[in-house]
Formats: C-alpha cells, sequence, structure tokens
C-alpha cells in the first residue's frame, strides 16, 4: 500500500486548504482512512478517519464542525477539507491506512501503512 499526501501550503487564519490522499497498490474498501497531524515538539495526534467501503466518519473533537473527510471511490483518493483554520491547526498532517477491524481508529499504532506528510502552516 502507497498513500501520497498534498494539499498543504501556507493559508491565513480564517482560510481553507483541501489535502488528498493518493492511495495504491491495496484493496480499500477493506481499510479505514486516517488523518494525523504532528506540530513541532508534539506528538502525532488523530484528527479524521473515514472508513472507506461505508463511508462512516471520525473527527477529533479540536476539528469537528470544522473539517471534513471524504473519499472518492474511483479514484482512490482521501481528502481532509479543513475550513475555519486557526493558528494551532499547523502541523505536518499525515494520511494513513488500517484493516477496518484491527484497533482504534484514533491511535497511531493501529495504523499500518502512511504517507509522506505535507506541511499546513496557518498564520494569524
Amino acid at each position: 500500500v502507497q498513500l501520497q499526501a498534498s494539499g498543504g501550503g501556507l493559508v491565513q487564519a480564517g482560510g481553507s486548504l483541501r489535502l488528498s490522499c493518493a492511495a495504491s497498490g491495496g484493496t480499500f474498501r477493506r481499510y479505514l482512512m486516517g488523518w494525523f497531524r504532528q506540530a513541532p515538539a508534539k506528538e502525532r495526534e488523530f484528527v479524521a478517519a473515514v472508513w472507506w467501503s461505508v463511508g462512516n466518519t471520525y473527527y477529533a473533537d479540536s476539528v469537528r464542525d470544522r473539517f471534513t473527510v471524504s473519499r472518492d471511490n474511483a479514484k482512490n483518493t482521501v481528502y481532509l477539507q479543513m475550513n475555519s483554520l486557526k493558528p494551532e491547526d499547523t502541523a505536518v498532517y499525515y494520511c494513513a491506512a488500517k484493516p477496518v477491524m484491527s484497533g482504534s481508529y484514533s491511535r497511531v499504532e493501529a495504523y499500518d501503512y502512511w504517507g509522506q506528510g505535507t506541511l499546513v502552516t496557518v498564520s494569524s
């Protein structure tokens, strides 16, 4: 399984960005796709996840109602639409994949495959 994240950049507070994660090399209907982020000197944390086959979504409290995770089955791509961005959203964002039944969707350790990360910087 290969994951390629893209779409990061510099944006002002209150702005929007859409991240993409192109997936290849696997049978993704059996996977949960997650987005995590890691700010400088902080641990990697869960942001959002989507169950590829049925579309169920999960969010961290800090991004609920501002971020939306979705997937496009035809393109094998997962998206993270980020609105109302705040300076505290600044981080490297990673997409990841795990088998649906293996561990909690919010735990870093549950994910088997990771993309390379894309930097999101929100200026105040």
